[in-house]
């Protein structure tokens, strides 16, 4: 089947800088015109009935001393997650041999600190280069880093870092006070400047405006290596964070938020992250249809549950979607 032609009002490449407000135009369009002109973008760079299956294992969970507002491990916030050490090597490799073996292709750790400690890093290394020897893509989330230690990383063969941009930076305040957005730019150049391949997303949800969220995605268009990946996740409103209470995005809106990624970021892989448990199956095709290519795989996100694979697996055979 041929796939439909690019509206060619929107080229798959562009050599002028994306405006916030072009961004909301395409926002604004009627619901199946913004679909149908994501869809069209995706099968240009993708084949649009694959999506990756990614692993994500808490390496070291809670006590962080950061202050963002939407996260159960901060250790500023009342949640019921408690603090606890960097997990032995032992662990991860067996989580990562588990989830290998059900069929996810990388293996994301991510630990719970504002920035890793050399003595820490060492461990980290180790875990690295361990899980790459196994066959996995491999991705850390440790926070910001300082000088020196992205090439560490990429010397272990790290493939990719994940550092969230979390919102649009006019609304970062509203969340974080103990960092500074331009902090995560610091972090991403780094990151990048190393040879290390980019995932970076954002959280929506938390109470932003729609503005807010086309912010957030013209900052991912319009650096000079867009992320390779970018996880949007849907807020889970965590019982004792400042958010606790934030309604839920409208599922629409959500839905919307995926396409204009996808518009915007055509090549990068689109994953729909936090909040899928929450999502009926109905839903997630419809953020498929929008261009959507990745999931987190597995039980249990950080400290969030995630559909069990067995949902998935359910999923992908009814919608005709391979693994890869």
């Amino acid at each position: 089947m041929n796939a439909p032609a690019l509206p060619p009002e929107l080229p798959s490449t562009r050599a002028t800088p994306w405006t916030i407000d072009h961004a909301e135009t395409l926002f604004a369009q009627p619901f199946m015109d913004l679909v149908w002109q994501a869809q069209a973008i995706h099968r240009l760079n993708f084949d649009p009935n694959a999506i990756q299956r990614s692993a994500l294992f808490s390496i070291k969970t809670g006590g962080c001393s950061e202050d963002c507002k939407y996260c159960s491990q901060s250790a500023r916030h009342g949640t019921a997650v408690e603090r606890e050490p960097l997990k032995p090597i032992a662990e991860v490799l067996a989580a990562a041999a588990e989830v290998k073996k059900k069929g996810a292709t990388r293996f994301c750790m991510g630990a719970a600190w504002r920035n890793p400690k050399e003595k820490d890093l060492d461990a980290v290394v180790d875990m690295v280069e361990q899980v790459k020897a196994m066959g996995l893509e491999t991705c850390l989330t440790l926070g910001m880093l300082k000088p020196g230690q992205a090439e560490r990383l990429k010397a272990a063969g790290l493939d990719f870092y994940n550092h969230n941009l979390d919102t649009d930076a006019a609304y970062y305040p509203q969340i974080v006070t103990s960092h500074t957005h331009a902090d995560r730019i610091e972090t991403i150049d780094r990151v990048r400047q190393a040879g290390i391949k980019i995932c970076s997303g954002g959280i929506v949800g938390m109470g932003e405006t729609r503005r807010h969220r086309a912010g957030l995605l013209v900052q991912f268009a319009n650096m000079k290596t867009p992320p390779e990946s970018v996880p949007i996740n849907h807020l889970v409103a965590i019982p004792g964070t400042p958010l606790a209470d934030c309604p839920p995005l409208d599922r629409f809106e959500f839905v919307r938020t995926i396409a204009v990624a996808r518009i915007l970021l055509p090549r990068a892989f689109i994953r729909l992250s936090a909040g899928r448990r929450e999502m009926s199956e109905e839903l997630q095709a419809l953020c498929f249809l929008a261009g959507a290519n990745s999931i987190f795989y597995g039980e249990e996100l950080l400290t969030a549950e995630n559909p069990s694979m067995s949902a998935d697996d359910a999923l992908f055979e009814k919608l005709g979607l391979q693994a890869i």
